[in-house]
């Protein structure tokens, strides 16, 4: 049987993000969820899911909002206003301008904060939006530090290592003209009946702030519609497809 793991990040970025991703859950086929532990509605969104049996995770984030650490002993990864730097200045940077030493503190101290908020550790652990092999490599030392499921962004092509199984990703809300349940279809279409597949997603409702600070912004609540929607369940089940989360992997 394929087995498929559905995952939203982003649970704290937003009220609206929440809101999304509560329903996601809650009606849908979302089982695993991203916690965003330094956002100020972290705790909103805990709240709406109190009660499900969703896995939760730890999405690590150094480049929205302002850091659990003292802005002042890690200067690589905030700016003049004690915020973290935007996903835009990771991007365009030319070289990883992460500091090693530095940013661990801060994923640390996320972590720390996750264990505070849900009073268990993260079912996984990852990283949010940016690519830098200090942040990655600070995630990995953090995760074996305490013993976590690290779960790897994938570098060189779409499948990655969790523990003992290979598992294929996806995560398509970036590419022009999306359609969320083509994507999970394609994702799919030939899989094996003995691997392991993850359909990244980001769903949640657009509030200010979202439009503000995000630039995925129509893909969210279309995500939202695709988990909801009775044809993907029905889609799901008729292709014999299994539902997992991380605590499968």
């Amino acid at each position: 049987m394929k087995k498929l793991l559905v995952r939203a990040d982003d649970l704290g970025y937003s009220e609206g993000v929440n809101y999304g991703i509560a329903k996601s859950v809650k009606d849908g086929i979302i089982g695993s969820v991203g916690v965003m532990t330094n956002m100020p509605a972290v705790a909103h969104g805990l709240k709406l899911l109190e009660g499900t049996a969703v896995c939760f995770g730890q999405h690590t984030n150094i480049c929205i909002g302002k850091p659990l650490t003292d802005p002042a002993l890690i200067p690589s990864i905030t700016n003049e206003n004690g915020e973290f730097k935007s996903s835009k200045e990771y991007r365009q940077a030319k070289e990883d301008f992460v500091v090693l030493d530095e940013v661990i503190l801060e994923i640390e101290a996320q972590y720390k904060r996750f264990v505070e908020l849900t009073g268990e550790q993260p079912h996984y652990f990852e990283g949010h939006a940016i690519v830098s092999a200090n942040f990655f490599k600070g995630l990995e030392i953090v995760a074996d530090k305490y013993g976590l499921k690290y779960s790897p962004f994938p570098l060189d092509g779409p499948s990655v290592k969790i523990r003992d199984k290979h598992v294929v990703m996806s995560m398509d809300a970036t590419e022009p003209d999306y359609e969320p349940f083509a994507s999970l279809k394609k994702l799919m279409e030939n899989a094996d009946d003995t691997g392991y597949y993850m359909f990244i997603c980001h769903p949640g409702y657009l509030d200010s702030y979202i439009l503000k600070n995000s630039s995925l912004t129509l893909p969210r609540p279309m995500e939202v519609e695709m988990a909801c929607d009775p044809n993907t369940r029905k889609w799901i089940e008729d292709s014999d497809i299994e539902l997992i989360t991380y605590d499968d992997l």
